[in-house]
């Protein structure tokens, strides 16, 4: 009974997903909340970790999370922006999981101008987005979960909001260090528009792969991203210039590797080639689309850290702690 319930759910979600195809807003919402996953190139839903911010791309992966973990994370954004919150999980016997967060984004000040540019004031634009998340162990190896987000932004005097859901399986074998995931990211809608204007949320489906090597202590990460989007349009490219085929699919992969000199210590780095695609059509050509990270994580106490670049003004230093209570 219970897989047939999950199984509509998925269905019910993937049928409102495929109508969200577009152009979006609350991009907020694709921002990385673990440091582990930004140090991965941005965008991964299987590594399976003992950390309360591993189910934020993936709510399945909250199946694994210590009971009553507490996690903070902070990061740096372009414009003297800052992107931050909090996670909390509480486990419910063996097989239930429950999450909450909370996070933040203040962009700083910026100058309000009339119609004609003369400057009237100044305002401090922000996103706000309030969650919470529900995991359940199918089986020894699979795992499901489904997560709510209310995402509100406050622009001068304008404001919106949006609930957007993410649903999420993963399958992960321990003895072979084989994790697989499944995701349909920000099915939602707006419920608040601006200014009457329609929009959408940030709808994503990944698919996503980690393996451990057997004889090195190494663990490689490829991740599929933005399934159904295979238009030029849907990408940021030189205005006559139209992408083809090729470039389009290395454009949704990202890829990262893990080097693991102890078990409770790990040092990270990814590639992500839109994002790399992306900052060189802008203009940008240093160390576009690479990430970098590492963290330390012990039993009760997790630390991490990770470098990246999301915007050509500014590059992004990401950091998390959480400790089990």
């Amino acid at each position: 009974m219970k897989k047939n319930i999950i199984l509509l759910l998925w269905l019910s979600a993937m049928s409102v997903a495929l109508a969200q195809e577009s152009t979006s807003s609350f991009t907020v919402l694709k921002l990385p909340v673990s440091s582990h996953a930004a140090g991965l190139g941005g965008e991964n839903v299987s590594v399976v970790e003992d950390t309360p911010w591993a189910g934020w791309s993936n709510p399945a992966l909250y199946s694994v999370v210590s009971d009553k973990s507490l996690g903070l994370d902070f990061m740096s954004y372009a414009g003297g922006g800052s992107w931050m919150g909090a996670q909390f999980v509480k486990a419910l016997g063996e097989r239930h999981t429950v999450a909450a967060s909370a996070q933040y984004m203040g962009y700083g000040s910026m100058d309000e101008t009339d119609e004609s540019g003369t400057v009237i004031g100044s305002f401090s634009p922000k996103d706000m987005v309030i969650g919470g998340a529900y995991s359940y162990l199918l089986s020894d190896r699979w795992a499901g979960g489904a997560a709510l987000k209310a995402v509100y932004s406050r622009y001068a005097d304008f404001s919106a909001f949006a609930l957007a859901v993410d649903l999420g399986l993963n399958y992960y074998d321990e003895d072979t260090d084989l994790s697989a995931s499944f995701v349909l990211r920000n099915v939602g809608a707006q419920l608040k528009s601006f200014d009457g204007r329609t929009e959408r949320v940030p709808f994503c489906m990944q698919l996503g792969v980690t393996k451990g090597m057997a004889h090195a202590p190494v663990r490689i990460s490829v991740t599929m991203t933005d399934l159904t989007r295979w238009s030029s349009d849907d990408y940021f490219h030189p205005e006559g210039e139209r992408l083809s085929f090729g470039k389009k699919l290395i454009n949704h992969f990202v890829i990262g590797v893990d080097v693991l000199p102890t078990s409770n210590i790990y040092l990270c780095a990814g590639y992500n080639f839109r994002r790399a695609y992306e900052l060189k059509a802008a203009g940008s050509a240093h160390g576009a689309g690479l990430t970098f990270g590492g963290g330390v994580q012990l039993s009760r106490f997790k630390l991490g850290a990770s470098y990246a670049k999301y915007h050509l003004s500014a590059s992004s230093l990401q950091f998390n702690v959480a400790y089990s209570l």
